[in-house]
């Protein structure tokens, strides 16, 4: 009994006694490369870094890409005085987008490069790349050769292309040669041909600017004339020819725009030349309203570039090149015009000015000539117009007019035209003036309406 009660005391005396703290290890500090908190400098390599951060599911290959870019961005591009590049940059900032497109071909065809090292932040990963100097000067080189050669061989077939009358495919391949080359445009690289020593992408430009400087464009017939004798409509034959005046040969699938001011707006058209280089184009229903009508015709350099892989910098490469024009005028002989007016009032002559005059004016304006002599005209146009009684109330008059207008080929007798208004409603005072009235109004709609649709028919 005793001894249970010595036990019990002495547990109770530990279960006072205050608890000790349980000691916990800290955890290691987080070291960091001297890399990452320090770019490293080295004479022999070309070093990029890159980060991504972890919460994206490709983390691992976006910090080697961004490690690639970031290593592409310490590779120089060369701009010599002579090249290709410091010609085009005089036109424009060509080389800032010029640089910035080669950077970006770099990083994605970069060879050789080794990763050195990686860190994984707990929440970002960091990779350290790098790529020798020398070895990237080696593929560098070797690249540069096969760019060389496959240039100056799609010279060459340029330039049989051209000699068979294909100007389109001469123009595909010195583009693509061009092309070829457009990681070295800023270097000044001199290769023989024809025994001349040239650098070879000036060579190149040179001659995509003579494949479109040397186009002529003529037109049969020079002018293009639309007159009552044709019917307002005239084809005209174009042609493509390229070379000095004696040398010229016609150059086949040439694609071209043309167009002309129309009575309903621009009216545009692209043709190609056949085998010949001829292309044919229709001129109809020409605007009045131009004041020096022509047909504009002109190369269609996006057409001629195609399908060319590299859009964007085959552009900005054959915006400075010269695009060949033919302006061929256009002649509007209008019609000679007989106009014979009937006009009345309840059946009785119109003793003022009514529709004749405004439908006058309104040809007058547009060039149409007029003559009192039937021999002489091309049309005959008849205008007919009567006003009828459509009562009284409250003091006030209505008159209504029914006017007709038909136009007719004075040569052949054929209708060109035929149009007219009923009812056309005049209120006034008196029935005269109701009749002077409806006249007004009719006016109105024969200078809105009526006259244009005339001209349309007629031209």
């Amino acid at each position: 009994m005793h001894r249970t009660l010595r036990w019990s005391a002495l547990l109770l005396l530990a279960a006072c006694k205050p608890a000790q703290q349980v000691q916990q290890t800290p955890p290691p500090p987080v070291v960091r490369p001297a890399w990452v908190d320090s770019r490293p400098v080295t004479g022999n390599y070309y070093v990029g870094i890159g980060i991504a951060s972890k919460s994206r599911p490709d983390f691992q290959e976006a910090a080697k890409q961004n490690a690639l870019n970031d290593l592409a961005s310490e590779i120089s591009v060369t701009v010599e005085g002579n090249s290709l590049l410091y010609t085009l940059d005089a036109r424009g900032s060509f080389t800032d987008s010029y640089t910035s497109t080669v950077r970006t071909r770099t990083s994605q065809q970069i060879e050789g490069f080794e990763l050195v090292d990686s860190w994984d932040s707990g929440s970002e990963l960091w990779t350290y790349y790098r790529l020798s100097k020398v070895e990237h000067a080696r593929l560098q080189d070797e690249r540069k050769r096969a760019a060389i050669a496959q240039a100056t061989d799609l010279h060459a077939r340029s330039r049989t292309a051209l000699g068979t009358g294909d100007l389109p495919g001469a123009f595909d391949l010195e583009l693509r040669a061009l092309l070829a080359l457009r990681d070295h445009w800023g270097e000044a690289d001199r290769v023989d041909i024809d025994g001349r020593s040239v650098v070879l992408a000036n060579e190149l430009y040179a001659g995509l600017q003579q494949l479109t400087a040397g186009l002529t464009l003529t037109s049969l017939p020079e002018r293009c004339v639309l007159e009552p004798a044709n019917g307002y409509r005239r084809e005209l034959l174009l042609r493509a020819r390229h070379g000095a005046a004696g040398t010229a040969r016609d150059m086949a699938q040439v694609p071209l725009t043309a167009s002309y001011p129309g009575t309903a707006g621009k009216v545009g058209m692209a043709k190609r030349t056949d085998t010949d280089g001829l292309a044919r184009v229709n001129v109809e229903g020409v605007s009045l309203e131009a004041a020096a009508p022509e047909l504009l015709v002109r190369l269609d350099l996006e057409a001629l570039m195609g399908g060319v892989g590299d859009a964007a910098t085959a552009r900005a490469l054959t915006a400075g090149l010269s695009v060949p024009e033919l302006h061929v005028p256009i002649d509007l002989r209008l019609p000679r015009v007989l106009l014979k007016a009937d006009e009345r009032a309840y059946g009785n002559p119109l003793s003022q000015a009514g529709l004749a005059v405004a439908l006058r004016e309104e040809l007058a304006r547009r060039g149409f000539r007029f003559t009192d002599r039937e021999a002489e005209s091309d049309l005959v146009v008849r205008l007919a117009a009567d006003t009828r009684e459509g009562g009284a109330t409250s003091g006030f008059h209505t008159a209504f007019l029914d006017l007709t207008l038909t136009c007719t080929d004075r040569r052949t007798g054929e209708l060109v035209h035929q149009t007219g208004r009923q009812g056309v409603k005049g209120v006034q005072l008196a029935y005269d003036k109701a009749a002077l009235e409806a006249y007004k109004k009719g006016a109105q709609d024969l200078r809105k309406d009526l006259v244009p649709a005339l001209i349309a028919a007629i031209l």
